[in-house]
């Protein structure tokens, strides 16, 4: 182990994350551990407690405490990635250059780990050096259970160009999904706003996000104002509809949660839908029963984004997985048949 650290922060690392600073000065460190000292406030900034997402400014002191040292067998094979995931991570790129990898997220695969989570993009992505120095680094997020583009920065340079475009909302991001009845009017805006639900379980619901009218937000702690667009692609009877989403604000859990509220919520969503409800044409209940897969069918489609250093527009699709593209051929819904932006064609 090594000794406590205090380490002041150059020009050239602020306004970066703390747990992105921390492993980039020690990659052998694994996220999960890094959560943890934060959470233990074993690693502070300026004397004060901080998050893993807490960003630094140049000239403040992080007490970093006695990290297990490089050679460490445990570390070691935490951070080993096996001939079969570095396969698998792999096979999920759909785009890539000397800045930018963009990956087909598979479903079920968490982006970052945390104390139950060992297997994550972040972990993986030791793979996907291609040559280069470092790995690449995440500059957004997608849930677990959601599949589709994630983008990722081959360089410190190119990652903060691009986690600035998120933040500033200059990218494009068009989800699919199924959901439960067909939402009316077809097209349609939703503007709840978001809390995080009080209390923690086994089960995560310390997770999930509770929706609110837009004129309680800012008097309700730590709520955010929230937008999300929809457009009904197709429809099955009453029972269920493929619908475009797009998320204009970036909250935790947003399309699942705005889905729920107004009655439709996603094929699949256990945590918004309720897992032992069966949809039967009424707008609510997450499950279609039958041959259908109990999986979340939520997709991020495609992204549209300046390229940060050719400046080029981006367009960047990925096919959906094998689950959702069942319950697609089951339904007869064809992706050939609808835009790749609808909203422009509705505007």
């Amino acid at each position: 182990m090594s000794r406590v650290q205090n380490i002041t922060v150059s020009a050239e690392d602020a306004d970066q994350r703390v747990d992105r600073w921390l492993r980039r000065k020690f990659p052998h460190v694994q996220q999960g551990r890094i959560e943890k000292m934060c959470r233990k406030g074993e690693l502070r900034v300026d004397g004060a407690r901080v998050k893993a997402n807490s960003r630094l400014e140049e000239g403040q002191s992080v007490r970093v405490p006695p990290l297990p040292e490089p050679g460490d067998m445990k570390t070691q094979a935490a951070s080993s990635v096996s001939a079969a995931d570095a396969k698998m991570i792999q096979s999920c790129v759909i785009y890539r250059d000397d800045h930018i990898i963009a990956l087909n997220k598979p479903p079920g695969l968490p982006v970052q780990g945390g104390s139950k989570q060992s297997r994550h993009v972040d972990g993986l992505a030791e793979a996907l050096r291609f040559g280069m120095d470092e790995k690449p680094r995440l500059v957004h997020r997608l849930d677990k259970d959601t599949s589709g583009v994630l983008i990722m920065a081959r360089t410190r340079a190119v990652a903060t160009a691009l986690t600035a475009s998120f933040r500033h909302r200059d990218t494009r991001k068009i989800y699919w999904a199924a959901v439960a009845g067909v939402p009316s009017p077809r097209v349609g805006t939703i503007k709840f706003g978001l809390v995080k639900a009080p209390g923690h379980g086994s089960k995560g619901e310390g997770e999930k996000m509770l929706c609110l009218h837009p004129r309680e937000v800012d008097s309700t702690p730590g709520a955010k104002h929230a937008t999300s667009d929809y457009a009904v692609l197709e429809g099955a009877g009453v029972r269920c509809a493929w619908v475009a989403l797009v998320p204009v604000t970036g909250r935790t859990h947003q399309l699942r949660a705005h889905m729920a509220e107004i009655g439709h919520p996603i094929v699949g969503d256990g945590k918004y839908g309720g897992s032992g409800q069966e949809n039967l044409g009424d707008g609510w209940g997450a499950q279609l029963g039958g041959e259908f897969s109990r999986k979340l069918h939520l997709h991020a489609r495609s992204l549209t984004l300046e390229h940060p250093v050719t400046k080029a527009t981006l367009h960047l699709t990925a096919p959906m997985p094998e689950h959702m593209q069942r319950t697609w051929e089951t339904f007869q819904w064809q992706t050939s048949d609808v835009p790749d932006d609808p909203f422009e064609e509705m505007s």
